[in-house]
């Protein structure tokens, strides 16, 4: 059977981009007080965090979990230690102060949790991508 999952997963790391970058740009400018720094960080992130959580989702693809809330909210935990990690690590070289990058993760860490369980919420309810036969088996 043919795997028609790919671009379901690229389009969903796209729109989940928009989503978390703004929210960074936000945060790194509200926490490091510049507004220039906020979207070096957040310019910064787009290329690491599409390639990290298109390999999340295809991890989680293969994960033989019963769809469920459950499942959402590992997901969601799973996905923020990644971004979290590369977030403050981002944030720390940019800004040139470890204390701006560990504020900006651990901020992060509620504000993207809520945002991203609502986009896997929101992803769970459209078909784009999915094999008719297999709709939301492996979502």
């Amino acid at each position: 059977m043919k795997d028609t999952s790919h671009k379901r997963h690229i389009v969903k790391a796209i729109t989940w981009r928009i989503v978390g970058t703004l929210d960074t740009i936000l945060l790194s400018w509200l926490i490091s007080g510049d507004p220039l720094t906020g979207l070096k960080i957040g310019a910064a992130e787009v290329t690491t965090k599409m390639i990290l959580y298109y390999l999340h989702e295809r991890v989680w693809f293969k994960v033989d979990m019963e769809e469920s809330n459950k499942r959402h909210i590992f997901k969601t935990v799973t996905w923020r230690v990644v971004g979290t990690l590369d977030t403050m690590t981002l944030a720390w070289l940019i800004s040139g102060d470890p204390m701006i990058g560990l504020k900006v993760g651990g901020t992060e860490v509620l504000t993207k949790m809520i945002l991203y369980y609502l986009h896997e919420k929101a992803w769970y309810k459209i078909n784009f991508g999915l094999d008719k036969n297999k709709r939301h088996t492996h979502e």
